[in-house]
């Protein structure tokens, strides 16, 4: 049988790849353009699209566990549902799905609110499934470059509650335990969820004084004006997208989402270490920047 990722082509994709890669699994990944994608050596391209449930039907032929990141677009949700209930009459044994931390709480965020309704499809129908739920990822502050270099800003509105960012390259990491555990099973195993999150509760201005220190001088909070940030987010994408990334900072700056003590020790049991910090992130890219 095989592994099956979904969402190959993009960031966590990559990242699951990368962490399957060289281990004794036929990994198979699921992309639109199987003759452009760029994937490591060893993995199976399969053409299809989770907004295409005869092309998930296909794909899922031979596969016996299965990687789902539904894409962040309008009809998430459905392709979502839909992939699981393809992938339930398929006779997978095994699923990892990846959601988000703090989706029983954000019911406001569609996001959020969508994902943590696919869990509860999970739960239902009782699949055999790991739930990932990510913290906002550290590596999406890699968009803050021209601000910190040119600027002297921090300019993501996270506000002063705290954030549990994780690194990316951990939930690759996490996914590929998973998916080796679930696929190598002699059967289907029992519902697990982790929340993947890193130390501590980030706040705008722990955030700012982190890179003040990475590169030496000093570097400011831009603050927490959410109008602004969508505006600015319209530019880049739909308003709708933009819309709801301002009601999930929204409710990071009113509530927060900060990472237990259990949630980190479960996170590291998975892992065998602990998290990666936003620190470490910090001075890497600091010194990367450096030497460009």
């Amino acid at each position: 049988m095989s592994i099956l990722v979904t969402g190959s082509t993009g960031t966590i994709g990559a990242q699951v790849l990368a962490h399957l890669q060289g281990r004794s699994a036929d990994i198979r990944a699921l992309t639109r353009s199987p003759e452009t994608a760029q994937l490591p050596a060893g993995v199976t391209t399969v053409r299809g699209d989770l907004a295409d449930p005869d092309s998930v039907r296909a794909a899922l032929s031979g596969v016996g566990t299965l990687f789902l990141l539904a894409p962040n677009v309008a009809d998430e949700l459905t392709q979502a549902m839909l992939t699981l209930t393809v992938a339930r009459e398929a006779g997978v044994k095994g699923i990892v799905y990846l959601s988000v931390f703090g989706g029983d709480a954000y019911a406001d965020v569609p996001h959020f609110a969508g994902k943590y309704t696919v869990e509860r499809m999970i739960e239902a129908l009782d699949l055999p499934t790991t739930i990932l739920r990510p913290a906002y990822f550290i590596q999406n502050d890699l968009r803050q470059k021209d601000g910190l270099l040119k600027a002297g800003v921090y300019g993501s509105p996270i506000g002063a509650k705290g954030v549990s960012m994780v690194d990316i390259r951990d939930i690759g990491e996490a996914a590929a335990i998973e998916l080796l555990r679930r696929e190598q099973a002699p059967a289907p195993l029992g519902r697990e969820i982790y929340a993947l999150v890193g130390p501590g509760g980030l706040t705008g201005e722990g955030i700012s004084a982190i890179w003040s220190e990475a590169f030496g001088r000093a570097i400011r909070y831009g603050g927490d004006d959410l109008v602004v940030m969508e505006q600015r987010t319209k530019t880049m994408l739909p308003a709708w997208h933009a819309l709801d990334l301002r009601l999930m900072f929204s409710r990071y700056q009113t509530e927060g989402a900060v990472a237990s003590a259990d949630d980190i020790a479960r996170l590291t049991g998975l892992l065998g270490r602990t998290p990666r910090s936003y620190a470490a992130f910090a001075r890497d890219a600091a010194a990367k920047w450096a030497t460009v």
